[in-house]
């Protein structure tokens, strides 16, 4: 039996991040986060570029765009807090709908670090607090599809 695993290995990758402007006091912990693992892991500071966009909303058209200039692979962060209007399903689900159908369509792997918490604390934790980084866990995930379609059999 032959068994396949990514490695988390940015030597020679570009990487896109891209980053929800809205709560930003999550969305900046996500983004350090992911941007240190991705350095961590070999990506050189002249092939990681983070791109801001407004919302969660607008991640999977501007993931559309990254995978088309040729991205190795995308990063995407964003946080929907639940509120008292159907507003948080809405934009929750076209984000991370949006974001697995670009991955799909363009085969470049798209890490998901948008955060869909019911409170502000909850994201915190997530974000750099006891839960651990969800950007770094976005950005890791993301090298290793990377990786992973590289060798033979995956």
């Amino acid at each position: 039996m032959t068994t396949y695993e990514g490695a988390a290995s940015g030597d020679g990758r570009t990487v896109c991040i891209l980053v929800s402007r809205f709560n930003s006091r999550v969305t900046e912990r996500l983004l350090a986060g992911a941007a240190r693992t991705t350095l961590e892991c070999g990506v050189t500071e002249e092939n990681l570029d983070i791109v801001y966009v407004p919302g969660a909303w607008e991640l999977p058209l501007a993931a559309r765009r990254a995978a088309a200039r040729g991205y190795a692979a995308i990063v995407a962060l964003g946080c929907v807090i639940r509120g008292e209007t159907a507003h948080f399903d809405h934009v929750s689900r076209a984000a991370t709908d949006g974001l697995a159908r670009v991955q799909l369509d363009s085969g470049v792997p798209v890490g998901l670090g948008v955060l869909t918490p019911d409170t502000l604390e909850q994201a915190l934790a997530r974000a750099g607090g006891e839960l651990g980084n969800a950007g770094s866990e976005a950005a890791r995930a993301a090298l290793r599809m990377v990786d992973l379609h590289g060798q033979p059999g995956s």
